[in-house]
Formats: structure tokens, sequence, C-alpha cells
């Protein structure tokens, strides 16, 4: 395991969150109105699940089990070697659709899902940098 990557990776998910947190509107219809909001929000959630998979890949890299197969199995793993609880595992990887979703384009965005992400969820990604941060003793 390379602290320096976990480091620069918790970081960068720090400012993901802070940039989330500074943009978002007070109501989702506001968020619904407003495509540069719109943007910063959606740039901002799907940087920072992807961070979370990228650490939980690099945490699991360093660990004699095998990769898991899918982004959602990441978190399955993380969950299984003690990393992170099973309830947060589960929370992490609903996170995951809405990623699907923005990369990919499935769907259109509901702004409001977005807005209760934004609003309401931030702390699943809070307690997983702290459960990174107490596993490894960053």
């Amino acid at each position: 395991m390379d602290r320096e990557v976990i480091e620069q990776k918790l970081e960068s998910l720090r400012r993901c969150l802070q940039r989330i947190q500074e943009k978002c509107p007070p109501s989702s219809e506001t968020l619904g109105r407003d495509v540069d909001l719109q943007d910063i929000l959606a740039l901002n959630l799907t940087r920072a699940i992807q961070l979370c998979v990228d650490i939980g890949a690099h945490l699991i890299a360093g660990k004699d089990t095998p990769p898991p197969a899918t982004m959602g199995q990441t978190f399955d793993v993380l969950a299984e070697l003690g990393c992170i609880n099973t309830e947060l595992a589960i929370r992490m990887k609903k996170t995951l659709g809405f990623r699907n979703i923005a990369v990919h384009n499935y769907e259109a965005i509901n702004w409001q899902i977005v807005h209760a992400i934004a609003t309401s969820h931030l702390t699943d990604f809070k307690e997983f940098a702290q459960a990174v941060i107490q596993k490894t003793g960053l």
C-alpha cells in the first residue's frame, strides 16, 4: 500500500466534498434550473465516488485477495476485509448508480436525487474517508 497515493486521493476527496457543500443551492428546484451548479455538483460527486472506488482498489491490491470484478464489489471486499462496515458498503454501492448515470448518460439526471445526495449523504463519503484513515493509520 502506497500511503502517499492514498493521502493524495483522500485530499482530492476532501476537496470534492468541500466544493459540493459550497456550491449546493438550498433547493433542488434551484439546482434544476442552474446548469453551472449542475455541472459543479455532478462532476464533484462523480469524482468523489470514483476516488472512493480507487482508494478501495488500492487497499485491496495490497491484500491477499482476488481483485473485485466490479466497482460495487470493491466496497463488498472492503467490508469483508474489515476496512469498512457492511452498512457503509451498501450505502457506497448505491452511489455507483448516480455515477453510472452521470458518466454514461444512461438517462437524464434527477436533480432532486443529486440535491438529496449533496445535502444528506456526504457523510457517507466522510465516514468512508475516516474508516480508511483509521485502517491505514494515516
